[in-house]
């Protein structure tokens, strides 16, 4: 049980408890709005207690069942409700159910405490104070959110420059040390794999190029990423050719999709074809795009394995929690769960273009 939760269902008893208790010793005055028996009464306590359950949740309607229940008997929900309201709300709405939680006591009081007029006044003051209480932790609890955001957000700029300061170095010597062997070699086989190694390496270094803007800028500042001359066509026929059944549909064109967005839906067909390959051998994979004007959708879908998995085969899903922040780095949605007949199924919906102040260039 989480420890909101837990804090909840203590808070509900106390207040029952504090409740039944003042009607069992203070016995019910005939002047009340409606008139009852003892337990009715007790009802409206156990009843207000309850509405306390949802505070966090739904605090403008906890508050509103609080206050209506509170004019047939002053309720001290009210006061744990007054502070949930002030707290959880961010509505405008939350100044109405706060006043209209302590007139509700004020009436409830008058009515009921003929002998007792202090509870008017008392019970409004704790009330208001506990308003207060919930505006000031409420505002406490925004702000700490905000700073552990504004921190996030720094480790990633200082891990963006340490990924680029040292990776980028090492990548940059593979790759001119590969050039120099093409130049250098006789040999043409030597030559034909030193310019696929320099060919990876310059595609990685701007996947990294893109990455590391992304990481430094967040997806609300200026993105600069070179376009990848790859396709989903290559994608996915490099994983034919390996021996995974895979069809591909796009539904429009790519043209006007921003590279850094390319560069993120290419990693997401990607890392899912991987995860087929490894997870679910033998089963066939569908790919499906559809570019429109306002957002690009993607389904990889595969089926269950025919063939034992291999047993050196672990996973811990970081893989997908990977692509879920690179999704959302750039303003997009992320799922990938189950599918009813054993398979998988992975989705992730972007925008076209990251938004930006300056426009990036559309891929080719």
């Amino acid at each position: 049980m989480k420890r909101s939760t837990a804090l909840d269902l203590v808070l509900v008893a106390v207040v029952a408890a504090i409740g039944v208790t003042r009607e069992l010793v203070l016995p019910s005055q005939p002047s009340r709005l409606v008139h009852g028996p003892l337990a009715f009464y007790v009802a409206v306590h156990l009843l207000s207690a309850a509405a306390l359950s949802w505070r966090r949740t739904r605090p403008l309607a906890s508050a509103a069942v609080v206050a209506a229940l509170s004019v047939l008997t002053p309720s001290y929900a009210s006061m744990a409700s007054a502070y949930a309201v002030c707290a959880h709300s961010e509505r405008k709405a939350k100044w109405v159910a706060f006043a209209v939680l302590a007139q509700a006591w004020a009436v409830g009081a008058g009515v009921w405490a003929i002998a007792l007029p202090e509870d008017r006044v008392l019970g409004v003051a704790l009330i208001v104070g506990s308003g207060l209480l919930g505006l000031y932790f409420g505002a406490r609890r925004r702000l700490l959110a905000v700073l552990v955001k504004q921190a996030r957000a720094e480790e990633r700029v200082r891990l963006a420059g340490e990924m680029h300061d040292v990776v980028t170095h090492r990548i940059n010597l593979m790759v001119l040390q590969a050039g120099a062997l093409r130049v250098s070699s006789s040999d043409p086989s030597v030559r034909t794999a030193a310019e696929e190694l320099r060919t990876a390496g310059t595609h990685a270094l701007e996947e990294l190029r893109d990455l590391v803007g992304v990481l430094r800028s967040g997806p609300s500042a200026p993105i600069e990423a070179q376009p990848s001359e790859e396709s989903l066509s290559d994608l996915v026929a490099a994983s034919v050719a390996a021996g995974v059944k895979v069809s591909l549909t796009e539904h429009g064109s790519a043209s006007r999709v921003a590279p850094t967005v390319w560069r993120t839906l290419f990693r997401v067909v990607q890392e899912s074809l991987t995860n087929a390959a490894k997870h679910a051998p033998g089963g066939s994979v569908s790919v499906e795009v559809r570019y429109a004007p306002d957002n690009v959708d993607l389904v990889v879908r595969n089926s269950p394995a025919t063939r034992p998995r291999d047993a050196d085969v672990v996973g811990a899903g970081s893989g997908l929690d990977g692509l879920r922040e690179r999704v959302e780095l750039v303003g997009g949605t992320f799922s990938a769960e189950p599918t009813p007949d054993g398979g998988f199924e992975v989705r992730a919906s972007l925008s076209p273009y990251v938004p930006t102040t300056s426009t990036a260039g559309a891929r080719p």
